[in-house]
C-alpha cells in the first residue's frame, strides 16, 4: 500500500568501447610465421577497453515501501495542520501566505500535513481559492491528510480534499497510505475514519510489512494535547498498536498551538519506549490558547503561527518550530529511534 512516486534515478547510460576488429584468419597465419609487424600489433593494441560510463549519483528522494535498497542519510520534512483560512495576503492577518514562504525557504524534501489543510468545510472552490494560492505550490511534494473540516463538505465527506489532492492523498483508493524514505517508514492516516476496520486492519499489516528501522505516523486528532479541544480518545486504539510495533514519533494537528511531548505510552505514562507526540496545529488558522497542560508535555507555544521543520537521519529524529518571522521558536531534543 505504499505510495507510489516517479524513480528519481537516473536511467544507466550505454557502454563505452567497441570490439577490437583483427581479421581471425590473418592473426593466426601472422602468429603461426611469427610475422606480426609493428603496424599489426599498434592495431591490437590500440583497440579500447570496454569501461562502464559512470552513473550519475542518485538525489536523494521518497521511495515506494518496496525499494529494496533505501537511500540514506539526512533528509528535512516540513509539517503543519490546520492551514488555509479563508483569507488572501492581501490581508496582513493573514497567516497561511506566510506560513508557506517559510515552507519557500526551508525548501524540504517534502511536506506532510496533518488535517484541517481548507476551512471552513474543505471545498473544492475554497481549496482552489485559498490553499492553492500559498500551500499549492508544494502540491506535488505534499502527502496530506484530512481532517475534520474535510469531512463537512456539503458536496460529499471529503469531496474536496479528494478532488484537489486526488492520488496524492489517495493512492489505493483509500484515505490511507504509507510510503518511505531511507530507514523512515511514514504512515498517513484518517483519523475520521478511525472507527473502520479495514484501516486498522491495514496498519497492522502495513506495520508487519515494513522492514524500516524508524517509523513516524501521522494524523489529525491528538491523543494529548493540552489545547482547546483537549485529548481525543479515538487515536488511543491506533496508539497501541504503533506503540506495540515501536514505532517513534507522531504527527497531529486538530488544536491550533504548537506542543511536544516526551516518550509515552498509550495510557500516557512517561516510557522511554514510548511514541514522542508532536502537534503542529498552527499552519495558518487562527490560533487557540492553552488550557490544561497535560503530563509529559514538554513545551507549549500558542498565539504564534508557523511550520515545523524536522530533521531525519537513519537512526534519530529532531526538530525546529519556526515563526512566520523566520526565527526558531522551539528546538526538540535528539531522539534515537527504537
Amino acid at each position: 500500500m505504499s505510495l507510489p512516486l516517479p524513480d528519481p534515478f537516473s536511467p544507466p547510460r550505454d557502454r563505452a568501447g567497441r570490439p577490437a576488429h583483427l581479421g581471425v584468419a590473418a592473426t593466426v597465419l601472422a602468429l603461426l610465421a611469427g610475422l606480426l609487424t609493428a603496424a599489426d600489433r599498434a592495431d591490437v593494441g590500440s583497440s579500447p577497453s570496454v569501461t562502464p560510463t559512470a552513473l550519475p549519483s542518485p538525489s536523494p528522494s521518497l521511495s515506494p515501501s518496496a525499494s529494496p535498497t533505501p537511500d540514506r542519510g539526512t533528509f528535512t520534512v516540513v509539517a503543519a495542520g490546520d492551514i488555509a483560512a479563508q483569507c488572501t495576503a492581501s490581508s496582513s492577518s493573514c497567516a497561511h501566505p506566510k506560513t508557506a514562504a517559510q515552507v519557500q525557504a526551508i525548501n524540504p524534501e517534502f511536506v506532510v500535513t496533518m488535517g484541517d489543510n481548507q476551512y471552513d468545510h474543505g471545498t473544492i472552490n475554497d481549496y482552489r481559492k485559498y490553499y492553492d494560492t500559498t500551500w499549492g505550490t508544494f502540491k506535488n511534494k505534499t502527502r496530506p491528510t484530512a481532517g475534520n473540516h474535510e469531512s463537512y463538505d456539503p458536496a460529499g465527506f471529503e469531496a474536496g480534499y479528494k478532488s484537489y489532492f486526488g492520488a496524492i492523498a489517495f493512492p489505493n483508493g483509500k484515505s490511507w497510505y504509507s510510503f518511505d524514505r531511507g530507514n523512515w517508514h511514514f504512515i498517513a492516516l484518517d483519523s475520521n475514519l478511525f472507527d473502520q476496520t479495514a484501516q486498522i486492519n491495514w496498519l497492522r499489516a502495513d506495520l508487519a510489512a515494513t522492514t524500516r528501522g524508524c517509523v513516524a505516523a501521522y494524523w489529525h486528532h491528538p491523543l494529548f494535547s493540552s489545547g482547546e479541544h483537549g485529548n481525543d480518545p479515538v487515536s488511543r486504539p491506533v496508539w497501541r498498536i504503533l506503540y506495540d510495533a515501536g514505532a517513534d514519533l507522531v504527527l497531529n494537528g486538530h488544536d491550533h498551538h504548537y506542543e511536544r511531548f516526551g516518550p509515552q505510552n498509550p495510557s500516557g505514562k512517561a516510557d522511554p519506549k514510548g511514541l514522542v507526540e508532536l502537534l503542529g496545529g498552527m499552519g495558518g488558522a487562527e490560533t487557540y490558547k492553552i488550557e490544561n497542560v497535560r503530563p509529559n508535555s514538554q513545551f507549549r507555544l500558542s498565539g504564534t503561527n508557523g511550520v515545523v521543520k524536522l530533521t531525519f537521519t537513519d537512526s534519530t529524529f529532531s526538530w525546529q518550530l519556526i515563526g512566520t518571522d523566520g526565527k526558531v521558536k522551539d528546538t526538540s531534543p535528539t531522539y534515537a529511534c527504537h
